[in-house]
């Protein structure tokens, strides 16, 4: 079930919304919450390929012929913004595992907040692809907008970015730079705080997914 507000979908399946408040909690251990973070991609993955094209095809059951239709068009792959990005993976490749992946890593520097990039490998064929780039938490937006230009820098062209929890600040910034990319997210928080953290949000993803500080 999808909720628009403006130009970002907002996923308020039970379901999503019930493990996204199990994953808020900082009583969650880092099991648990890698658990539910694995989860809810699944269930968000669900709903980003909706619109995935489609063809008619027969079968033949056991007792006749069957009207159904199976997957066309362009191939997907799912790019991991590490290190957080990889807590969702496996659920979207569990309900996707033919999609092909790539890595892209970026982080915020600590003073200036801006994206510093030191990693990109993305799949030969990505402007075949239809293209999903994950990471949990959009909050000032700068990584996810340098990972999308990455992506599109070497071909990419129809690009959704699927986040957990988003700051305005972030849907704003993407928006600003790629206008052309949806935006699904679980929740649309508050703000940031002075250090870029999402409010209320649930902390730092990567340290609370792998038990670092």
């Amino acid at each position: 079930m999808l909720a628009q507000q403006g130009r970002v979908h907002v996923i308020d399946h039970p379901l999503v919304q019930h493990k996204l408040t199990m994953l808020r909690d900082e009583q969650t251990g880092p099991k648990d919450f890698r658990d539910l973070m694995d989860e809810i991609a699944m269930l968000m993955a669900y709903e980003v390929t909706r619109d995935t094209a489609t063809a008619p095809v027969e079968v033949k059951t056991p007792v006749g012929i069957a009207q159904g239709r199976v997957i066309a068009g362009k191939k997907l792959a799912v790019v991991a913004i590490l290190r957080a990005g990889l807590g969702m993976l496996g659920g979207v490749l569990r309900l996707i595992p033919a999609a092909k992946v790539g890595h892209i890593g970026v982080y915020r520097d600590p003073e200036t907040l801006a994206p510093v990039h030191y990693y990109c490998k993305l799949p030969q064929d990505i402007h075949e692809r239809d293209v999903i780039v994950i990471d949990p938490m959009l909050a000032t937006g700068g990584s996810a907008a340098a990972a999308i230009r990455f992506v599109k820098e070497q071909g990419g062209a129809q690009i959704k970015l699927l986040a957990l929890v988003a700051a305005p600040e972030g849907i704003a910034r993407v928006h600003g730079e790629h206008p052309d990319v949806p935006i699904y997210v679980a929740a649309v928080d508050e703000r940031l705080n002075e250090h870029a953290y999402i409010v209320p949000g649930l902390g730092d993803a990567g340290d609370r997914l792998y038990g670092t500080r």
